[in-house]
């Protein structure tokens, strides 16, 4: 028994949408992570500032330089996956409007 083509056409963009939401979903969870590796270099040098009268900054700079290092490492891995989050979620959206715009009948249940 095949089915309506109508109908499978139908389910074919659902599964289509469904697909592309799930990988905006990924996009999301990277942005997530990417806010989460960018604060916490953010929250580490704010507590140096806050502490910095109990310690000579010159004493502990073989401390702080790899700091200040693996802090700019972590804000450049952060922005970047934020970035690319933003980048591809705009691509995601753009995506299901061209499925939006070529299904008449779904148009209607997709935001």
């Amino acid at each position: 028994m095949t089915e309506n083509p109508e109908k499978e056409s139908e389910s074919l963009i659902i599964g289509q949408v469904q697909l592309i939401l799930a990988e905006k979903r990924t996009s999301l969870a990277a942005m997530r992570t990417g806010i989460a590796v960018f604060a916490l270099p953010l929250s580490v040098l704010s507590v140096l500032v806050a502490t910095s009268q109990y310690y000579n900054f010159m004493h502990v700079i073989h401390l702080i330089i790899p700091l200040f290092i693996l802090s700019a490492a972590m804000i450049f891995l952060g922005s970047y996956l934020i970035i690319r989050s933003i980048l591809r979620i705009r691509h995601q959206d753009r995506m299901i409007l061209e499925i939006k715009g070529r299904s008449g009948r779904i148009a209607g249940f997709i935001s």
